[in-house]
């Protein structure tokens, strides 16, 4: 279970950026997740009940998970089209000379405080690393 992992990566980069800003307390976090991130969003949410309640900044924030479709692009055809539903393969052209344009990332969207609520917060754009890629790009 990497979510684990993850979360801890979320955690300390929220306390980071709530230092910074002398933020006290953190109420929600929104995270940005790609459809396929690799990230089990279950997972994620028990984890990060968790390991909010070890850390004071954190303690009963909610987590806010918005998923960002996968969308693939083929280089032969021009077109973009939904990664889950066909795969590697152009359905447009048959081609497989595609890439995947967005939906492997993670990313922090949002910090909310008590004062404020989920939609009202920083806005930090953190990248966090997906499977095999470096923070802040896709894998």
């Amino acid at each position: 279970m990497h979510e684990l992992g993850i979360v801890f990566h979320i955690i300390k980069s929220v306390e980071d950026i709530a230092a910074e800003a002398r933020i006290g307390r953190v109420s929600a976090v929104t995270l940005e997740l790609g459809e396929v991130s690799g990230i089990i969003p279950h997972y994620l949410e028990d984890c990060w009940r968790w390991a909010c309640e070890r850390h004071e900044v954190m303690r009963g924030c909610e987590l806010v998970i918005e998923e960002i479709p996968a969308r693939t692009y083929c280089e032969a055809c021009g077109a973009t089209y939904e990664t889950v539903a066909h795969g590697r393969t152009c359905p447009v052209c048959g081609s497989e000379r595609t890439y995947l344009v967005q939906g492997d990332e993670a990313v922090i969207k949002e910090i909310a405080t008590p004062e404020e609520g989920p939609g009202d917060g920083e806005r930090p754009r953190a990248g966090l690393s997906a499977p095999g890629g470096a923070p802040g790009t896709s894998a």
